[in-house]
């Protein structure tokens, strides 16, 4: 049985009159190609109600969609006038948005690494550690060096005049710490060396420690260490005041609280009670003063071991570390300026900076902070001096009674 109505395929009423003589789509299925003359009709707009004969009823046309019609646009409509999707949405296929974040990754991978490599290259690199008759092994955790020059590299006169530090002094070096990071992952302990420490300089007799850095430089300044604590130094930094000052800046200032005022025109500081966002050249004149203090040297130490945690919090907070504009400045300034030994690389330096946003800090005990030498008054340790460096060598927990922390002065 013919599946097809009767009137459909004779045409009876078609477009070539009775029986369809003249009907080129005569018994021609819908679909079929010969079916294109009414398909072209209905396009055109001419079939807008149902066609004479049995031809099914054609929707309406909403809208002419034909070459006639005013709002045909090839270029948003598809086959048979149906509209075309938006060009964006092919932006959200899976596919797509996954190749866009792998290419954005590996961008951003090539950078960091970039980055990494141009930051480490440069380092100012010396040869600090040296070996030499009588050097300690390597003891338990990792120890750094830390010293703080009097080199004037970086300030203009303008700034040597601000900061009432005169002229180049030479070698010396009135900021020695010492940091020990133990390899258990315990709190590490972060210890002030006082310049005037009395000690035996090798190939030198006794003096006072910075007198090391004065005839010897760094290498001279790391032997001593080393030969009078018993310890094993695994890697030496250093910074000078003019690389000190462009940190600072570089971060957007330091915010530090101040229990007194502070005026002293030796260091030029001055400042009021209170908090402050210290710029580079106030931080060095903060770090700088002793003669605000009765302990003086002694509680310098103290106050510079607070501003150093609070630079190390700046530094590697939010608004620095993912911001740009402040990173790049900062960490560019801060490895133009440090110098560091030959086994030291950025790496490290990230590390050494996490461990000292909060260690255990103390000043290396006393006995006499005013022992008369051929040198002068000078700072005597005392005997449990030597249960701290021996601790720290082997790995022990040190003694509480020999952590006194960092405090302002009262």
């Amino acid at each position: 049985m013919d599946e097809w109505p009767e009137g459909w395929f004779r045409g009876d009423e078609g477009p070539g009159g009775a029986g369809g003589a003249n009907d080129k789509t005569a018994g021609i299925p819908p679909g079929h190609p010969g079916g294109q003359y009414h398909v072209r009709q209905y396009q055109a707009g001419q079939r807008a109600t149902a066609p004479p004969g049995n031809w099914p009823a054609q929707p309406p046309s909403h809208s002419p969609s034909g070459p006639e019609g005013p709002s045909w646009t090839p270029s948003r409509t598809g086959g048979g006038g149906f509209p075309r999707p938006p060009r964006w949405r092919g932006w959200l296929r899976p596919g797509r948005i996954f190749a866009t974040l792998v290419t954005l990754v590996a961008v951003l991978v090539v950078a960091v690494i970039g980055t990494y490599f141009y930051l480490n290259s440069k380092l100012n690199r010396a040869d600090v550690l040296t070996a030499f008759a009588g050097r300690p092994a390597p003891g338990s955790g990792t120890n750094w060096l830390i010293a703080g020059s009097d080199s004037r590299q970086g300030l203009s006169t303008t700034q040597e005049h601000a900061l009432s530090t005169g002229s180049d002094a030479g070698s010396r070096s009135d900021t020695i710490l010492v940091l020990h990071v133990p390899s258990g992952g315990g709190r590490p302990v972060l210890i002030s060396i006082p310049r005037d420490s009395y000690v035996n300089i090798p190939g030198h007799g006794m003096n006072k420690i910075n007198a090391a850095y004065a005839f010897g430089g760094p290498a001279l300044l790391a032997q001593t260490i080393q030969a009078d604590t018993g310890l094993y130094i695994n890697h030496f930094m250093e910074i000078g005041f003019g690389g000190f000052v462009q940190v600072v800046n570089d971060v957007g200032g330091v915010r530090l609280c101040l229990q007194h005022r502070l005026h002293d025109a030796a260091s030029g500081v001055h400042l009021k009670k209170g908090c402050h966002n210290l710029t580079g050249i106030q931080a060095l004149a903060y770090v700088r003063d002793r003669h605000n203090f009765v302990t003086q040297d002694l509680q310098r130490e103290q106050d510079q071991r607070i501003f150093l945690k609070a630079l190390l919090d700046k530094m590697t907070s939010g608004g620095v570390m993912y911001n740009p504009f402040r990173a790049l400045p900062a960490a560019s300034a801060t490895v133009a300026t440090l110098t560091v030994d030959q086994g030291t690389s950025l790496y490290d330096l990230v590390g050494v900076a996490k461990a000292m946003r909060n260690p255990l800090t103390t000043t290396v005990p006393i006995a006499n902070a005013n022992y008369p030498t051929p040198a002068g008054d000078s700072v005597l340790w005392s005997s449990q001096a030597k249960t701290l460096w021996q601790d720290l060598q082997s790995g022990q927990p040190v003694p509480r009674s020999l952590i006194s922390g960092s405090h302002q002065a009262p």
